[in-house]
């Protein structure tokens, strides 16, 4: 069987609505998107994903790294604990499929009270991963460009929409 197709038929199984493979140049990297982390999250200085975490790489080396690598798959889900659960399986088992360096991301959905708000170091730092927008990435640009669903929420009742990539070699 096809990986692709693997991974792909996983994410749905875990709950993804939609599962795309593109390549690194489909997706729109944007380095303002820092400023939303730094002037619009609550987590900010705190979650332990946070771009501003010590030791987290600057948005241009993440960029050169991800571009590195030959397919994303996009998983979307209206339920942001599925996009992330589908997007580590597939992780994990590209690993297992041979691909050493095939990394995840996702906004975190792990814990439901995230460790680093109360200065604690994270309880899940081997399935913790960095979100889109933390990289640099326009998940809004991206989503449109490849015809997904995202759009600002207008109220907390607003169905939400939910990303997550693997990106593989």
């Amino acid at each position: 069987m096809d990986k692709i197709k693997k991974y792909t038929d996983m994410a749905y199984e875990l709950g993804a609505d939609t599962v795309v493979a593109i390549t690194p140049d489909n997706i729109v990297f944007d380095g303002r998107t820092i400023l939303k982390c730094m002037f619009g999250c609550k987590d900010w200085g705190k979650g332990c994903t946070c771009p501003s975490r010590p030791g987290y790489l600057p948005l241009k080396e993440m960029k050169e790294l991800l571009v590195m690598y030959k397919t994303v798959l996009i998983v979307h889900s209206r339920n942001k604990k599925a996009a992330q659960n589908a997007s580590l399986a597939i992780e994990n088992e590209a690993y297992l499929d041979g691909d050493a360096l095939s990394f995840s991301m996702s906004d975190c959905a792990l814990c439901e009270d995230c460790a680093g708000r109360s200065g604690k170091p994270c309880r899940n730092v081997m399935k913790a991963r960095p979100s889109f927008h933390s990289v640099g990435i326009d998940v809004f640009s991206t989503a449109a460009k490849l015809g997904l669903p995202l759009k600002p929420l207008r109220s907390e009742t607003d169905e939400q929409n939910w990303y997550a990539a693997v990106w593989l070699n």
